[in-house]
């Protein structure tokens, strides 16, 4: 799944595929801003590791769970 983070006062989102569900990426973060931890940590598919500051999330985006389909559809 693809999600997207925009951080407040930046020009550029930062842009990441995991393999965590949708479900779980939503159950993370409603938790971390109930409890008002100060970051976000995610990975993604390639083993890279992000870590975003709660305080400047302006939005999260996260994309569908399917994969692409290569070719054509008939």
């Amino acid at each position: 799944m693809e999600i997207r983070i925009g951080i407040v006062n930046t020009g550029r989102e930062l842009s990441f595929e995991t393999s965590a569900t949708a479900d779980e990426v939503r159950t993370k973060v409603a938790t971390a801003l109930e409890q008002n931890v100060a970051h976000l940590d995610f990975a993604d598919v390639k083993g890279n590791s992000y870590v975003v500051p709660t305080a400047n999330l302006a939005y999260i985006e996260l994309g569908t769970e399917e994969s692409r389909r290569v070719g054509f559809v008939a």
